[in-house]
């Protein structure tokens, strides 16, 4: 077993970074995942739904902007906000000197904190349709967004602390990001699937929610969600703490910390991550089906919120087959090429799903197929950006001096929350304009559920075209990065020999 690990992270047996190590950051992404895909995807529908900030009445309750706006300019502003304090964090991670590292720290510290405030935004004491309520859950929510940046920006900083081995690092992160995946896809598909089942016997043979227990219907969900989250951090807490305990950082400078403004100017001099930060704001809304609105979708359009889970396990063997390929790709065609071929594939197969449409069996069979070839681009994404700004940080200590892992991955976190916030902005949007009301019955009407799923796959795939762009400007090959890290590893022995002469 100990040799398989070995060959599957490109690892050598005593020296450097170990399997047991890869597997310990693993577990801790996988904990992660669990409480940032709660987050990410039911905390819009709880409340739209369980809060009922989606009923639409005259005036509603927020006077000209119903309550579902609100919910989406509240899911825009929040996570973009939440964005713009990733360098923040970034520059304290790269300040923090302790005797575990810069990034472990983290993981050991933030934990419960995160857990607190998770289950906080899923208090089921919360009232439905009050303004009070809007405001406090709001506020919870940006404190969560600022309590979960404090771990996720080091967290993802740690590989490049752990091994400046590209290969290595890259097969640990796809090892890593397969195991997130796995967390976030088992929170997507079973929680559906448990609050289609507590709810199905308010709803008549149509899967409409019977006039008479909206209200029933309504506080169930409330505590469905909220015992969901409860079961889901108790379970990824340990798993931050494993993470902390068996992993080891190895690459990190002792130079004096650099101040934010210093940092700042690091993150524009490298060029090159700005073109991967970029490609990620451009493709933020590429898997906007995947979010609250194919969840929407499934339950107000095909009336069965289970099958939400569905459209998430079509998407897996694509993504599964793809980031087992990665390593293979990434040595035959480039990281850069790589990305880019996957990304026109998406697009292609996005503006064949919007003009082929829904609303016939053949017609659903073949948006089934497009998921999982859906799949490839989502499964690469999720791998190779990381393993690319790991590259970058190289490049920077090669033209700079100065490494920055902090400021620089949180360029990647930056580009997810962008990502989040377009998917649950786009998605309770097409909520809103496709006139859904979850206190009517129908909730939602014919011409709702066309427009619904013509702004989910049109964003989408327009989302894909507009990723490609930037990193046709891309520039660091897998050779350039070698090179890179030889003159490095070179300058510093100059450094040593100079400093003993």
């Amino acid at each position: 077993m100990e040799k398989f690990l070995h060959k599957l992270f490109g690892t050598t047996p005593g020296k450097g970074v170990q399997p047991k190590e890869a597997i310990a950051y693993s577990v801790a992404g996988f904990g992660q995942n669990f409480i940032c895909t709660i987050i990410g995807s039911y905390l819009t529908i709880f409340m739209t739904d369980a809060l009922l900030f989606g009923a639409v009445e005259e005036g509603g309750i927020f006077g000209a902007v119903n309550g579902a706006m609100a919910v989406a300019f509240l899911m825009l502003f929040t996570r973009i906000y939440d964005a713009l304090n990733d360098p923040i964090m970034g520059s304290i991670v790269d300040k923090t000197r302790t005797k575990w590292g810069k990034c472990r720290p983290y993981l050991k510290w933030m934990p419960i904190p995160i857990a607190v405030v998770t289950i906080a935004c899923f208090c089921p004491f919360f009232k439905a349709e009050s303004k009070t309520t809007f405001i406090i859950i709001s506020i919870v929510y940006v404190i969560w967004s600022m309590v979960y940046t404090v771990a996720d920006v080091p967290y993802w900083g740690l590989s490049t602390c752990l091994t400046n081995d590209t290969e290595v690092r890259g097969k640990i992160l796809t090892f890593a990001r397969l195991v997130c995946t796995l967390g976030a896809g088992i929170v997507t598909v079973f929680v559906p699937i448990i609050t289609n089942a507590v709810t199905a016997k308010y709803r008549d043979a149509s899967g409409n929610v019977l006039p008479e227990y909206i209200q029933q219907n309504a506080n169930t969900l409330k505590w469905t969600y909220f015992i969901c989250a409860a079961v889901l951090v108790v379970l990824a807490v340990p798993m931050f703490y494993y993470g902390f305990k068996n992993t080891k950082e190895r690459f990190t400078t002792t130079e004096e910390p650099p101040s934010f403004g210093h940092n700042i100017k690091l993150l524009f001099k490298n060029k090159q991550l700005l073109l991967i930060v970029l490609s990620g704001i451009l493709g933020g809304a590429r898997m906007v089906y995947s979010y609250t609105g194919g969840l929407y979708f499934a339950k107000y359009v095909l009336k069965n919120e289970g099958l939400f889970s569905l459209i998430t396990m079509l998407v897996v063997p694509g993504g599964l087959v793809a980031s087992v390929l990665v390593p293979w790709m990434s040595k035959k065609f480039t990281k850069k090429w790589t990305y880019i071929y996957v990304h026109i594939l998406g697009a292609v197969v996005m503006f064949a799903m919007y003009f082929v449409g829904y609303d016939a069996p053949w017609k659903l069979v073949f948006c089934a197929v497009g998921l999982v070839l859906l799949g490839i681009p989502q499964g690469v994404n999720n791998i190779i950006t990381y393993a690319m700004i790991g590259d970058t940080v190289d490049y920077l200590e090669w033209k700079t001096g100065e490494r920055a892992e902090g400021i620089c991955f949180a360029m990647q976190t930056l580009i997810n929350k962008i990502g989040m916030a377009l998917g649950a902005f786009i998605g309770v949007f097409s909520y809103s304009w496709a006139g859904i009301n979850p206190k009517a019955t129908p909730a939602i009407t014919p011409q709702g559920e066309h427009l619904l799923w013509n702004i989910l796959i049109l964003a989408g795939a327009i989302s894909m075209v507009g990723t490609i762009i930037p990193m046709l400007f891309y520039n660091i090959t897998e050779d350039k990065q070698r090179k890179m890290v030889a003159e490095i590893a070179e300058r510093k022995e100059n450094n040593v020999a100079e400093s003993a002469e």
